[in-house]
């Protein structure tokens, strides 16, 4: 019976696989395994009582509103907000260069769908979103890999990429997803201006943005550009922006944006109307009751505190625990660093190893779209308790000790 329905698969579903980090949550679901593998923000951030108070006055005020179908670009009033925070960053938009999506994820798959036909080429970071590369390869493209250094996407391979004509570039500048580096000011500008001069446009992705622990803010690749791009009626210039409330409100909510040039949002609108005709109203409804007056600034510098000390605790713990000859970033903000292992390791056998220790990570390879990265590995520190990220890298410690042993020997 299952090789009836294999037969009439589309062919995209042969570029389709599950990402390995919903398969390993799985795994963890066992209340012994200390996991570091998920992108998860600590359920501690999240602000229980204020969407309480939100939700019950959203549907005393306005349930027939938000219990109705909406538009497709989102609630005005939370596009407006957006509007609002974005031009803190000099950047002139209107609620029409808004457009509200489930999530991130559901903008990745928009623009993948918009822009990409099969064997179309796509820069991206290597390592890079693991996410991005499951959105897009249900549309076949090709990728070029610019590698990242401590101060992120290296330049002169960059140039050598674009030679390529690439249809967009797809960067993460603050606190890479998952190498945990930051594009510096000199990086991100001549990035802007290689693309400007290209005519090749960038994703910038900034779910992370506001979680900054130390240093200070850089601007973001659409100020820059934005800078470029100055007068007119709003921006048109050469990004697109997208970003979430996962970091800062909660993942539950699945409430991302995109913000970009008019015209890429009507497209993107049209896209998405055949996908789900618009992110629920309710939840629209709520978060920008949650969000405003102020609440969010106030919510997201606590949120720092919080994280800034679980990084600190996870940096001292790797330095207590981990052996000689394996190196790690030291991330300025987000959720996660980055482990390379010595060559020969790799961190695929390393899990199976650490997964009797009853600790877990997401092996390195799944972050790279020509499949390298085998002696890499992603640590997520915002959901675990200094306590809890102390024993689970004593744990995996232990673990590399074994498997680095076994590489000696070989």
């Amino acid at each position: 019976m299952s090789t009836r329905w294999e037969r009439l698969y589309a062919q995209r579903m042969q570029h389709m696989s599950s990402s390995i980090i919903r398969e390993l949550l799985k795994l963890t679901q066992r209340p012994e395994v200390i996991s570091f593998a998920g992108g998860l923000p600590s359920p501690d951030t999240f602000p229980v009582e204020k969407f309480q108070q939100a939700a019950e006055k959203v549907l005393r005020e306005q349930s027939g509103q938000a219990l109705q179908y909406g538009a497709t670009e989102g609630y005005p009033p939370l596009r407006e907000m957006i509007a609002r925070h974005t031009a803190r960053y000099g950047i002139q938009v209107t609620p029409d260069h808004i457009l509200i999506t489930n999530g991130s994820q559901q903008a990745l798959d928009l623009l993948g769908k918009l822009f990409l036909d099969p064997g179309d080429h796509v820069l991206v970071e290597k390592p890079t979103y693991l996410g991005a590369l499951q959105a897009w390869n249900a549309y076949q493209p090709r990728y070029l890999s610019v590698p990242l250094d401590d101060e992120g996407m290296q330049i002169p391979a960059l140039e050598q990429a674009l030679k390529a004509k690439p249809k967009f570039i797809y960067a993460l500048p603050n606190f890479h997803n998952p190498a945990g580096v930051t594009l510096s000011l000199e990086r991100r500008g001549q990035l802007v201006a290689l693309a400007e001069e290209q005519g090749i446009p960038i994703v910038e992705d900034d779910p992370y943005g506001q979680l900054r622990y130390e240093g200070e803010h850089l601007p973001s690749l659409m100020t820059l550009d934005a800078g470029r791009h100055v007068g007119g009626k709003g921006y048109a210039g050469n990004v697109i922006y997208l970003s979430t409330f996962s970091k800062t409100l909660a993942p539950g909510l699945r409430l991302g944006w995109v913000v970009a040039p008019v015209n890429v949002i009507q497209q993107l609108t049209r896209a998405k109307q055949g996908a789900d005709l618009h992110t629920s109203t309710f939840v629209q409804l709520v978060a920008y009751e949650t969000a405003r007056g102020g609440f969010l600034d106030e919510h997201v510098r606590q949120i720092r505190q919080l994280y800034k000390q679980r990084r600190d605790a996870m940096l001292a713990a790797l330095e207590r625990h981990f052996p000689k000859g394996v190196r790690w970033t030291h991330p300025a903000g987000g959720l996660f660093l980055w482990v390379t292992l010595p060559e020969g390791a790799d961190t695929a056998e390393l899990l199976q190893v650490a997964i009797k220790e009853d600790v877990a990570f997401v092996p390195g390879y799944a972050f790279f779209a020509d499949g390298s990265g085998k002696n890499t590995m992603r640590l997520n520190f915002s959901y675990s308790p200094p306590q809890i990220i102390e024993e689970g890298i004593r744990r995996l410690g232990r673990a590399l000790d074994h498997a680095l042993a076994q590489v000696a020997v070989h």
